[in-house]
Parts: structure tokens; sequence; C-alpha cells
């Protein structure tokens, strides 16, 4: 009888440390996918392959080299994309917008100007850890895709994306690497959106369901054009009156750190989530043949609104790791 109950004693608290602590994430690819899973639920998925838009709509907003879904530990997903407003909008991207290359306007972002577009280029590791997962593909920012006499691949970019469950939350590190491989220099005038991180809410995000919030603390009402160490967005689940946050974690060695953001006020498409760092929004900028941007962001998904403290401290831990 002493035996059967220091074994349920055994079992009970090995069953408390697991949950506890919470199952190791891991990384599967397939032709199309990668996804980055913790206990069977995909917390974000990278798209390989072309998606295209819904039924109806021109087939040039069709791209690869983007995330979406990505959920919280609700396992609520927090990123939409093709929305009617916007159907460039792609859950988690980065694209330049309004660039110039020899003294031609390229815009990579707005793909029905048919001038740039960025696409998955090949998968170069993925990585599984005891307590991380994660993957680096190769993406190509082509200029005058589709024109064979014209078509060029100006920017290589090695982006890395590293998952892990910690303290209760999913943090995600986004990092990009994009190298002038061309001889053309990439010029970048001051423009209020375009960049290395660019986020779309879920479509049932609203003025009336949800906002920003920035560590200085600026909303949608005041954000816009504002810097800040970190921003997160907040929404209602479709399902309850709970709420989700996705957060995005600005590193100091980006360049023009903090960089200033691009927030849309409550009138603009029903106060739908729409969030872009800019480091051009002030100042023009230009990537050089054989010159290298290196950019870094940790996101954040959470159930619940977000707590600034505990925003603050996970800052503090990404910046000194």
């Amino acid at each position: 009888m002493l035996l059967f109950k220091r074994l349920t004693l055994v079992v009970f608290f090995g069953l408390a440390m697991v949950n506890s602590c919470g199952a190791a994430p891991i990384v599967a690819e397939t032709e199309t996918t990668i996804e980055i899973k913790i206990g069977g639920i995909a917390m974000l998925v990278y798209q390989k392959a072309d998606v295209p838009p819904p039924d109806g709509v021109d087939p040039i907003y069709t791209r690869s080299g983007f995330i979406h879904p990505a959920r919280s530990p609700s396992g609520a997903v927090v990123t939409g994309i093709h929305p009617e407003d916007h159907y460039h909008h792609l859950g988690l991207w980065h694209a330049w917008v309004e660039c110039e290359v020899e003294g031609e306007n390229v815009d990579f972002w707005n793909l029905k100007e048919g001038t740039g577009r960025i696409r998955y280029g090949r998968t170069v590791s993925l990585l599984s850890g005891s307590d991380e997962a994660g993957f680096t593909v190769e993406q190509e920012h082509v200029i005058y895709p589709g024109d064979p006499s014209r078509e060029l691949v100006l920017l290589r970019e090695m982006f890395t994306v590293v998952a892990r469950e910690r303290d209760g939350a999913y943090e995600i590190d986004y990092d990009t690497k994009q190298t002038n491989v061309s001889a053309l220099s990439l010029k970048l005038p001051a423009y209020r959106y375009g960049g290395p991180i660019a986020y779309r809410g879920p479509h049932h995000w609203n003025k009336t369901n949800s906002d920003y919030l920035s560590s200085e603390g600026k909303t949608r009402i005041d954000g816009h054009t504002t810097r800040s160490r970190w921003i997160a967005m907040w929404g209602q689940r479709l399902d309850s009156e709970e709420s989700d946050t996705l957060a995005i974690l600005n590193h100091p060695g980006n360049h023009d750190f903090p960089q200033r953001m691009r927030v849309w006020p409550p009138t603009s498409n029903n106060g739908a989530i729409f969030f872009n760092y800019v480091p051009i929004q002030e100042f023009e900028w230009e990537i050089e043949p054989g010159q290298t941007s290196t950019m870094r962001y940790r996101l954040v998904t959470q159930d619940g609104k977000p707590d600034p403290s505990d925003l603050d401290r996970r800052w503090e831990r990404y910046v000194n790791e």
C-alpha cells in the first residue's frame, strides 16, 4: 500500500512537471509549408508555396514567403491575410515600398504594381532543440518579375525564425538579413510605411474590440509616427469575450532604432489592426551593391490583453541575451 502511494505521488508530480514546463516545440516541413508546433498545435506556419487570394480577386496578389496563421497559446489565430481592403496584407510579412532603382520606381509591397515581388527561394536549415525550434529560408526580392528581359534578384535574404514557449507565452525570433546581390543600388526614400516587419490582425478585429499599446503608452489614437521599443496589438476572440495579444519587440541594433511606427487610426477600415515598424519613415536610406541590412525582432503571442510590465521584462531579457 505504501509503495502504491509513493508511485502515485511520483506519477502525480511527474505529470505536474510536464504540464508546467509544456511540450517541446518541433519543426515540420512539407512541400508547401514549414510549421513550428507545440503540443500538436502549429504556433506558426510559414508559407513556402504561392498562396492565391480569394476567388474572383486578381491573381497578381498571389505570394509566398510569409507567416500565417500564427496562434496564441489559447490556440486562437492572431493573424489575417487577404483582407478586402488590402489584398496584399499577408499575416506577418515584410517588403520595401516606393523604392528607386536606376531612376525608376520599384515597389515590392503593393503587388498590383507588378514592379517588385518577394518569393520563397529554398530552405537552408531546420532547427530542433530541447526547448526551441525554427528554420532559415532564403527569400528573393525580385524586380520586374515575369519580364524575361528585366527580371533580376536585387536582394537575397536569409530569413530566420526561432520559436519557444517561455513564461506562459510564445516567443518567436524574426530575423532578416538582406544582401544586395546586384550591381544596382536600392534607394529607399523616406515614406510612411514599408520595411522589415509588418502585421495584419484577424479580420474581425476592429475599433470596438481591439487596440494597440506601445512601450511609450501610445494607442491607435496617437501611435502613428511615434517611436517605440515594443508594440502590442490585441483583440477579442471570435468565440468568447477573451482576448489575445501579439507583440513585437524591437532590437536596439536595428537601423534607426527605436524605429517609428505605422499605426492605423480608428477611422481606417473600421479600426482594423495593421502595423509596420518603418526605419525609413523619417530619413531616406540606401542599400548599395554588396551591402547587407540586418533587422531583428521578437514576437510575443499571449492569451489576454498586453501587460506592459511583462513586455518590459521580456524586452530587457531579449536585448541582453
